[in-house]
């Protein structure tokens, strides 16, 4: 196969794989207000405890139901990573920061994320290549340029509606999320070159039900609840989309077009989720929020231009593998 007739074919692959993580990040941008929804009717270690106890069953079931083997033990630190990350810690973190802060600060502050990940994702890139595995190219400094200047902008907007008054106990909840699910998302884009994203989350929240569970069953015990439709329905949406729904697919789009390269893309959420917030939360949408997407859109797209040549070389060089990206 010549070099253009292999690059045509890779295309699908890369333009499938940034629709799936687009798909994701705008189902995780509504994380947030159903946090916040369901914090209305539950206190926070029984949302936390339930949105993993049933996101685990209904994966268990797919699981079952698809007759998924157990993942070799090479791909097992990887999902506890995945499961410490994404399915324990990002959740708890996060909605212990929203009972302290708006919807709209945590947005922002957790837009760090897509730097975390694309630093996590390339060191860990490095490693596997090390070892002899393809794990492609590092991302060029363009691209590191562009992902800090979109980090910046981000922090610089959050310090902004700080008022300048430095990190509070939410900002320390919410930066310590962001650092735990960057090795969460990064190991999972990682494991899904070999594995179906869907199981890939899958197996991870199931390793994470007893500890779900038995956090869950207590906090029921010492956390009162309040029967309201908000509380049930944001319950519902973490549960079934946020904690694994959303996994599914943006799983797969970072394996498709590579963790560095996906991760930028959630550079998009926080404004998502501002708008989700002035919508469903009745929140005052901060004034620097218009000027700040069209910055952020602006950074999207210089990472997205500074990993094509990347992706060429790839695709170019037969790197094999599943999910290699072509841009």
């Amino acid at each position: 196969m010549s070099a253009h007739d292999s690059a045509t074919a890779l295309r699908p692959i890369a333009v499938g794989g940034t629709a799936q993580a687009a798909l994701g990040v705008f189902a995780f941008s509504f994380s947030f207000p159903a946090t916040a929804w369901a914090l209305e009717g539950f206190g926070p270690w029984t949302v936390t405890g339930l949105r993993g106890t049933f996101a685990g069953l209904l994966a268990g079931a797919c699981l079952l139901a698809a007759g998924a083997r157990v993942p070799p033990r090479s791909a097992w630190p990887g999902l506890a990573a995945v499961a410490v990350g994404c399915a324990v810690g990002f959740p708890l973190l996060s909605t212990l920061a929203l009972r302290l802060s708006s919807t709209a600060h945590s947005a922002v502050v957790i837009g760090l994320l897509p730097l975390a990940t694309a630093a996590v994702g390339a060191l860990r890139a490095g490693g596997l290549r090390s070892g002899g595995l393809r794990a492609g190219a590092r991302p060029p400094r363009a691209f590191w340029l562009a992902a800090l200047a979109g980090a910046a902008v981000v922090l610089a907007f959050t310090v902004q509606q700080s008022g300048g008054a430095g990190l509070t106990t939410a900002d320390l909840y919410l930066f310590g999320a962001l650092l735990v699910c960057a090795f969460g998302y990064a190991e999972g884009g990682r494991l899904a070159r070999d594995l179906p994203g869907w199981q890939v989350i899958g197996w991870g929240v199931v390793a994470a039900l007893p500890v779900n569970a038995l956090t869950g069953a207590l906090a029921l015990t010492a956390e009162p609840v309040h029967g309201n439709w908000h509380g049930l329905v944001g319950l519902a949406y973490l549960a079934a989309v946020s904690q694994f729904g959303g996994f599914v697919v943006w799983y797969r789009g970072m394996a498709a077009i590579g963790v560095p390269r996906a991760s930028q893309l959630q550079l998009a959420q926080p404004l998502l989720t501002l708008c989700w917030a002035v919508l469903l939360l009745a929140e005052t949408l901060p004034a620097t929020a218009v000027p700040t997407a069209l910055a952020v859109v602006a950074c999207i797209a210089a990472t997205q231009r500074a990993g094509k040549g990347t992706g060429k070389s790839r695709g170019q060089s037969g790197g094999g593998g599943g999910g290699a990206p072509s841009q």
